[in-house]
């Protein structure tokens, strides 16, 4: 009697919450991988750096956080353009981008070793706009090696600006040199051809004095 009350007791206890029961259930959905692209996959990096990034907001007249994260130099690997890129951290959104052109320059802000501010068209909202950026560093040096590097991008396009206007003018100068030993050309062959006119048109008149001197011979001796 006890033994079959001991084991209609054992079916009534529950399973445990840890226990495995053995069964499987299958996922309503089935999630796929999917490759996300940044734009950044034709781009070897140049400089990678934490920082802060401020705007300045003219109508109110202040600087406004942009976010914290990492600026980036992007050098892409067919064009060669270089570009300043920076994502808030965790979001990832951006908050500058735009490209390092000739005659930008970055200078160190005002009272402040870790800082400095520059101008850019930029298009993080996905339009162009003027922007006055400032950017602060933890240290010295990173904000230094930032400066650097943003001086050493935009250098050599302003060398290579000036040999490309230098060639255009050289171009120019060979053209209107051209142009104008053409023109004189034609003078010299205008003068030439008033030259051959003028000699062809000297043995006419000798032979028409001639002719004159002959009628007017016989005249004189009658």
């Amino acid at each position: 009697m006890s033994s079959s009350t001991d084991h209609h007791e054992e079916e009534d206890v529950p399973a445990g919450e840890d226990e495995d029961t053995g069964a499987q259930v299958a996922p309503i959905v089935r999630l796929e991988e999917v490759a996300v692209s940044t734009g950044e996959e034709d781009e070897e990096v140049i400089l990678d750096l934490k920082a802060k990034l401020y705007r300045f907001d003219k109508e109110g007249n202040q600087w406004k956080e942009r976010g914290a994260g990492t600026v980036k130099f992007l050098k892409h690997k067919v064009t060669g353009k270089v570009r300043l890129l920076m994502r808030q951290s965790k979001i990832l959104k951006i908050c500058a981008n735009h490209l390092i052109l000739p005659k930008m320059t970055v200078q160190e802000h005002a009272g402040n070793e870790k800082s400095c501010v520059w101008h850019a068209r930029d298009f993080a909202d996905g339009e162009l706009k003027d922007e006055l950026f400032c950017i602060r560093f933890a240290s010295i040096e990173n904000c230094k090696r930032f400066i650097e590097t943003f001086q050493e991008i935009a250098e050599p396009q302003n060398r290579e600006e000036n040999e490309d206007a230098s060639a255009a003018a050289v171009q120019l100068e060979n053209l209107s040199v051209e142009g104008k030993s053409d023109a004189e050309k034609q003078v010299e062959e205008k003068s030439e051809d008033k030259t051959k006119q003028q000699e062809s048109a000297a043995p006419e008149k000798e032979s028409k004095d001639d002719s004159e001197k002959k009628v007017e011979e016989p005249a004189s001796s009658a």
